[in-house]
């Protein structure tokens, strides 16, 4: 068996005395794994790094062996790593990468968004409200999706404010008031798919998203916790809100 494509590295662990498994999402194999010889090596270690760009190519002698890569970087995203914020954003993405994506099954749209968010990071663009639509699409692909189209109770499509944590969908602001202590945010952008600079709409955004990956996305998968990574990168992201502007 042998393939060849395209992808990030998504982890690297290290087996044997000099080897690694990397974990790459490649843009037709799905998140797919294989053994890098030497991975641990002078050479090949600052290569192998989360958030790369590469080429590859997979070989093994049978389709459901772990196989071995050829890596070939394409684009390393270094920047990433002297921004404290970015830094931890792509550890949480790496990590629900690996904790949510089917092994070996091909994703293209999920793939695209999450290339792109790297991108985005990397540019040191304005990436925070991309990754809280790369969390909403997430959901989405993996069958989770949130339904903000309309009021879950009346049917009306203005002035949608709260999310139910029972339903998913959306809840105007005059049918949900009198539960809107037990409602979840739903932040415009969110709604529209568009981008914000505000980092409050962000963080409602990541409430609602996080309660539907712990509570609905998760159970599926054998009701593990969700990744460290997620919360440590909400840490980051409070703290760095908190600072006064200017």
């Amino acid at each position: 068996m042998e393939w060849q494509d395209t992808g990030t590295i998504i982890s690297v662990r290290k087996h044997g005395e000099n080897s690694t498994i990397v974990d790459v999402l490649t843009q037709t194999h799905g998140r797919h794994a294989g053994l890098v010889r030497g991975g641990a090596g002078r050479k090949l270690a600052p290569i192998l790094q989360p958030g790369t760009q590469v080429d590859v190519e997979w070989r093994a002698r049978l389709e459901d062996h772990l196989g071995t890569y050829n890596i070939e970087p394409i684009q390393s995203r270094t920047t990433i790593l002297s921004n404290r914020l970015a830094l931890s954003a792509m550890g949480s993405v790496c990590a629900l990468v690996n904790f949510s994506f089917p092994e070996r099954m091909a994703l293209p749209r999920l793939y695209a968004v999450t290339i792109n968010l790297f991108d985005q990071m990397a540019a040191g663009g304005a990436w925070l409200s991309d990754y809280a639509l790369w969390e909403y699409t997430v959901l989405e692909e993996l069958g989770y999706g949130l339904d903000l189209e309309s009021c879950a109770a009346t049917g009306v499509q203005q002035d949608l404010i709260y999310v139910s944590p029972k339903s998913g969908r959306a809840v105007s602001r005059q049918a949900g008031a009198k539960w809107a202590d037990r409602m979840l945010p739903l932040p415009r952008f969110l709604r529209a798919q568009t981008a914000t600079k505000e980092a409050v709409e962000v963080l409602n955004a990541l409430k609602t998203t996080g309660y539907f990956l712990e509570r609905r996305l998760a159970p599926a998968l054998g009701n593990r916790p969700l990744p460290d990574a997620r919360a440590r990168f909400l840490t980051v992201l409070h703290k760095a809100s908190a600072k006064p502007k200017g």
